[in-house]
């Protein structure tokens, strides 16, 4: 049994080849009627596309168009995948986390992060641990806002095997209904665990269990858009995406494709802690985002808390990044978690000022999201706005992320399996053990 979700629509076609052929009565075939054998198999799978990935059907005898043969073929040898939502789990700021179950056992998360049309009005927004930020808003993503905007109030929930509703339970006096979306984002586990063993990223601790395949990727992407209109798709769960070469581009195929999921490519993000021959790689084989996990300001401070540093250091990432092809208006984004009293100096913001210069792009700030499995702590409000300020300063595009769902363990740095092969005891446990609260 074949997956849907792993395949791109030309493999589908191909797969439907067999079962579309025409023949004359005798059952020869010839050069004309194997082109129109071909188109026919093209047009099966754009319909199929159509009807999984954009009118959300799932039973392929509801496919009405589709002829009473190729559905039972289809029966037979094309399974659509589902992910079993095991834990689902919502924050007071509208983020909503899901713990997946997979066949084998395993488990993943992703997470639905909303922005709000009042924090992109403002230069700064309020963070929910009552820090003031600026809020981390793409200029492409603004480019687009007005047809993500209208789409979210247009928006119509299909039919969803959960219970739960996105909108969160009021807990504040935060406006969170649809007409205060600017975006959804859906930010996606590319393997359970990860090896990259990053000192402050919860992910690092568990290790790595196994790569997700290709439709595991497709299908978070696909249940998360079951339950609520998102705008934009994020390779920052959990997983290095790089690491995982194959089933990510080939995911990002799928998302992209006009047929299926049809995201812009300006919408899909890869986020990676510096792969550098995958990066060289990456920029041949998909036209998508990439935001790099920079986090340091030198080798020395890198190489502490990112073990992927002493593979490939600085000067070869940077340079990758100078190499990487950028379409017009486009550019890389850099992330830089920041802990206290280790990368968070305005004599490392000099040195990032440095290392970016003459490369299109815009820094991300991210306070560090505290949790059980790091001894970092969050710097102060003030050293991240000396911090941010310095790099305004200097004409350097520098956002300061509002973490979302803090209170769920489901910010930047916070997701894990909950029965990973953890390094550690049971301190790294995941609070998604615990059961919500109605």
């Amino acid at each position: 049994m074949i997956y849907f979700q792993s395949l791109t629509q030309e493999e589908l076609a191909q797969l439907l080849l067999p079962v579309s052929r025409v023949t004359t009565r005798s059952g020869e075939m010839n050069e004309e009627l194997e082109k129109k054998s071909v188109k026919r198999a093209q047009y099966r799978a754009k319909q199929i596309f159509h009807w999984v990935y954009q009118r959300y059907v799932l039973e392929w005898d509801q496919m009405s168009d589709l002829s009473k043969d190729l559905r039972t073929w289809l029966k037979e040898n094309v399974e659509i995948y589902r992910l079993k939502e095991t834990v689902s789990r919502q924050g007071l700021d509208g983020t909503h986390k899901f713990l997946w179950g997979l066949p084998d056992g395993k488990t993943i998360e992703s997470v639905i992060i909303p922005a709000a049309l009042q924090e992109k009005k403002n230069a700064f927004g309020n963070a929910p641990d009552g820090g003031s930020f600026e809020i981390d808003q793409d200029d492409e993503d603004s480019e687009n806002s007005r047809g993500d905007i209208e789409a979210l109030k247009g928006y119509r929930k299909v039919s969803s095997p959960t219970k739960s509703a996105f909108a969160g339970r009021k807990a504040s006096d935060s406006n969170l209904s649809s007409e205060s979306w600017s975006r959804l984002t859906a930010c996606i586990s590319s393997q359970v665990g990860c090896a990259m063993a990053c000192k402050f990223c919860l992910t690092g601790v568990q290790g790595l269990d196994r790569h997700l395949q290709t439709h595991e990727i497709v299908t978070q992407v696909h249940e998360l858009r079951m339950r609520a209109p998102i705008t934009n798709i994020v390779f920052m769960g959990m997983g290095e995406p790089l690491h995982n070469f194959e089933s990510v581009v080939k995911a990002c195929q799928i998302m992209l494709d006009q047929d299926g999921m049809n995201f812009s490519k300006r919408k899909v993000t890869i986020s990676t802690s510096g792969l550098v021959s995958a990066i060289e790689e990456l920029g041949k084989r998909v036209d998508v985002s990439l935001a790099i996990s920079l986090n340091a300001s030198n080798d020395e401070q890198r190489s502490q808390i990112m073990p992927v540093n002493k593979k490939w250091n600085i000067e070869a990432l940077m340079t990758a990044c100078r190499n990487y092809p950028l379409g017009s208006h486009r550019r890389i984004t850099f992330e830089y978690v920041m802990l206290k009293d280790f990368n968070d100096t305005l004599e490392d913001a000099a040195r990032v000022a440095k290392l970016v210069r003459g490369i299109p792009s815009k820094l991300n700030l991210i306070p560090f999201n505290e949790h059980s499995g790091s001894e970092f702590k969050r710097p102060n409000d003030e050293s991240v706005k000396k911090f941010q300020q310095y790099l305004l300063d200097r004409n350097i595009t520098c956002t300061v992320r509002i973490s979302r769902g803090r209170d769920i363990s489901a910010a930047c740095g916070q997701l894990r399996s909950l029965f990973g092969s953890a390094r550690g005891t049971d301190k790294h446990r995941d609070r998604s053990e615990q059961q919500p609260q109605a």
